[in-house]
């Protein structure tokens, strides 16, 4: 696997919002020379700006030589836009390292050079945090090295994982990409739930946040399957085996209910994809 020091060249970002921020500052903290980083944005969020100040990074230069990478962290609105002004800043050797939704593949090969080695991939929402994961995909072009390259680099966020058919890229938005708006839904609803049954609000929502987010660390920290975490704080004709009841019913529960909603993001994907 490669570190990020050996990266054999400059790293170019190419949008420098919340995600691209929060990359760029992940990189840095994990080695990468912040001379050997540079920015493109016209218009960084202000914190991101102080921190691009802060560490160093070169922003909007002139010049500098052909990047070994160009990570795209732009809205998939106007990549059109961006990368026909960026493309020419990319030479044969370039790594192209996406983290747009809905942009496939063939979208990013068609606005670079023939030959040009790309990985497209999806990151979720606590990549900002550092706790994210990334679902990516390569192009036929992309070297071993290159992989190795653009995992180090996806990594300074969140876990990683690699997947040969880009078909399966809709299925990872639907489930990590958009999945942390399931959760967040959870809290929300449960909150709503407790304050229903008679918990004041306040303390309603702080029970529903630190329920999830103590059962999703608890899950992180142990390894143990989910479905024997969730067995083992369930007790025979128990309170908890009584909700269960209904959240696990076959037809309507929150499986088939879940299961449905995954289909359905999945298949918004495609369609946004074209």
């Amino acid at each position: 696997m490669a570190i990020l020091s050996d990266i054999p060249g400059r790293v170019l970002l190419v949008g420098a919002g919340k995600m691209g921020g929060a990359m760029l500052e992940g990189w840095i903290g994990l080695g990468l020379d912040p001379a050997r980083a540079a920015v493109i944005d016209p218009g960084p969020p202000p914190e991101v700006a102080a921190m691009i100040e802060a560490r160093g990074v070169a922003l909007n230069p002139l010049n500098g030589g052909v990047p070994a990478v160009m990570l795209l962290a732009v809205k998939p609105q106007v990549a059109p836009d961006v990368l026909a002004k960026v493309a020419p800043l990319a030479g044969p050797g370039t790594l192209i390292v996406s983290v747009m939704a809905g942009r496939t593949l063939a979208f990013l090969e068609a606005a670079f050079a023939p030959g040009t080695a790309v990985v497209r991939s999806i990151p979720n929402t606590p990549a900002a945090i550092g706790r994210g994961v990334t679902v990516a995909v390569p192009n036929p072009a992309v070297t071993p090295e290159q992989m190795s390259i653009a995992d180090a680099l996806l990594r300074a966020t969140g876990g990683v994982e690699w997947v040969e058919d880009e078909a399966l890229i809709d299925v990872a938005t639907a489930v990590s990409g958009s999945g942390p708006a399931y959760v967040f839904l959870l809290a929300e609803a449960l909150a709503a739930a407790g304050a229903k049954a008679g918990l004041p609000a306040d303390m309603a929502d702080r029970l529903a946040r630190a329920t999830v987010a103590g059962a999703g660390e608890l899950m992180v920290q142990t390894g143990i399957d989910p479905a024997q975490l969730r067995r083992n704080v369930t007790s025979p004709n128990g309170t908890t085996a009584a909700a269960l009841a209904v959240l696990m019913d076959e037809a309507k529960g929150f499986g088939p209910l879940l299961a449905e909603a995954v289909d359905a993001a999945a298949r918004r994907s495609r369609e946004l994809a074209g």
